[in-house]
């Protein structure tokens, strides 16, 4: 960001939502917070007033009913970013009540009296609608919107309010037209789940993040999630490097040329129970073992069963995790939402220095998605994230049928995220059940596009040779037109 511009605005103190805001506050603006009840905006703006108050600028906060500031002090207590010690010395609570009863002009000269003798940078009035219902008058309150953001302009002071309005009716009245910027939080359901959301809806002179974005609060405040769509990194300049990255496995490597092309997002498809996850492990494994930070991430099995799975066809990696060249992530299927979920496993990503990635069950992501309209540009996105972080991915999907007279993939994850897909399914033929593998496609890279037969025992995985013995494998309606199956005599 040009420092010329940064040196304009006031931050947050809460990075997610100076990135939302395009840095920041800008200075000697006024900015309302609308949402409904409930929704997150005192708290918001709460944390905004402690944390600036923390590095040393002064904060008044002012109520506009005759509640007791005891209240509001306990109700924010619970938080991480409050700290008493800060009340009274850079943080002025004061009353607003008694002048807002006299009038507009008192309670202006109140506040602004207020402002320039505590030398404050922020002041942050709780409840514009309270104000509203007490005047029962618009041309008094626009007035007084007007003239209190001339007087913090002059001080170099920000101006933060709330009201509880949602947004819709908020644009209808006199306070959206008279302050310099908009944010606009409310809940949205999806089925059983509530989630709380935010949006810039109006920034005055400054370029922000646009569309909608997930809010969380906890014990340390609010924080935003911002929509992963929105930050795709650019990849304009990115050119594909020439070396692979292998499965630690000859024959199957051989077929792709040694291996996957690094930073590419591969989609490894196949039925329940084919073989994807110990695959996976395989692709993992030979990446610790190359010396390559590489991250597993499971939706379904805790660490303890996966590694007992592998070991069962000798893939033993408890000397991988203990030099912490590869990191199992277990994450059991939950009501987070997929912008939590992928923003925890690309903070991981950086964290580790990852540079092979493993999500095993994309449809859980998938699901995790709450507006299926939003999964194509999603998934891709998420692509995008990790190409740039230097990250050559695998994903596992199961799919229940993936067989026809036709193979068509459009509508699919696999025309997102695959820039290589393989396809692992059971074929059954002359009365017995075969596990067969295909590369279905390798994005700007050769590869064997025979049908391979493959086999798990206790010894690993050990891809056979081309299946020629049927034709139409893939469309379930495999035809006998030999006596050879993946090279051994029936």
């Amino acid at each position: 960001m040009d420092s010329r511009n940064t040196q304009k605005l006031f931050e947050t103190g809460i990075p997610s939502f100076d990135l939302l805001l395009g840095g920041g506050i800008p200075r000697r603006q006024t900015l309302i917070v609308a949402g409904n009840p409930g929704c997150g905006k005192t708290i918001l703006c709460s944390q905004i007033a402690f944390l600036a108050a923390s590095r040393g600028l002064p904060v008044v906060l002012a109520t506009v009913t005759s509640e007791p500031h005891d209240k509001l002090v306990d109700a924010l207590s619970g938080f991480s970013f409050f700290r008493r010690e800060l009340l009274g010395e850079k943080l002025f609570l004061v009353s607003a009540y008694a002048s807002l009863k006299k009038g507009a002009k008192e309670a202006r000269d109140t506040l602004l009296h207020t402002v320039r003798e505590r030398g404050a940078k922020m002041l942050f009035i709780d409840g514009l609608r309270s104000i509203r219902d007490l005047w029962q008058d618009e041309a008094r309150l626009r007035e007084f919107l007007y003239e209190l953001g001339i007087g913090l302009s002059a001080t170099d002071c920000i101006g933060l309010f709330t009201t509880e309005y949602p947004i819709e009716k908020l644009m209808t009245l006199p306070e959206a037209t008279t302050v310099d910027g908009i944010v606009s939080l409310w809940m949205s359901q999806q089925g059983g789940r509530r989630h709380r959301r935010v949006e810039v809806v109006k920034l005055r002179g400054r370029p922000h993040l646009l569309g909608e974005h997930l809010l969380q609060i906890g014990t340390e405040g609010v924080e935003i999630i911002p929509r992963l769509e929105a930050r795709v990194p650019s990849d304009k300049d990115f050119v594909p490097p020439r070396t692979r990255a292998g499965f630690g496995l000859p024959e199957f490597d051989g077929l792709m040329d040694g291996g996957l092309p690094l930073q590419s997002t591969t989609l490894l498809a196949g039925s329940m129970g084919i073989g994807k996850t110990l695959l996976a492990a395989h692709f993992a494994a030979e990446g610790a073992r190359q010396g390559e930070k590489t991250l597993f991430v499971s939706f379904f099995e805790p660490p303890a069963a996966l590694l007992a799975r592998a070991q069962r066809i000798g893939l033993d990696v408890r000397e991988a995790l203990a030099s912490e060249r590869m990191t199992l992530m277990h994450l059991p299927p939950s009501e987070l939402e997929a912008d939590v979920l992928v923003d925890r496993l690309l903070a991981e990503v950086a964290r580790l220095g990852v540079r092979r990635l493993v999500i095993d069950g994309l449809t859980e992501l998938e699901l995790a998605i709450a507006d299926p309209e939003r999964r194509r540009t999603f998934l891709a996105a998420f692509s995008v994230h990790l190409r740039a972080a230097g990250v050559t991915s695998l994903f596992t999907k199961e799919v229940s049928k993936i067989a026809g007279t036709e193979l068509d993939f459009n509508d699919t994850p696999i025309a997102i995220l695959g820039e290589n897909l393989l396809l692992l399914r059971y074929v059954e033929l002359r009365g017995h059940i075969h596990r067969v593998m295909s590369i279905l496609k390798m994005r700007d890279s050769k590869y064997d596009g025979d049908l391979r037969e493959f086999e798990i025992t206790d010894a690993g995985i050990r891809v056979l040779n081309p299946m020629r013995s049927a034709a139409g494998l893939l469309t379930g309606q495999a035809q006998p037109i030999g006596s050879r199956i993946g090279g051994d005599e029936e």
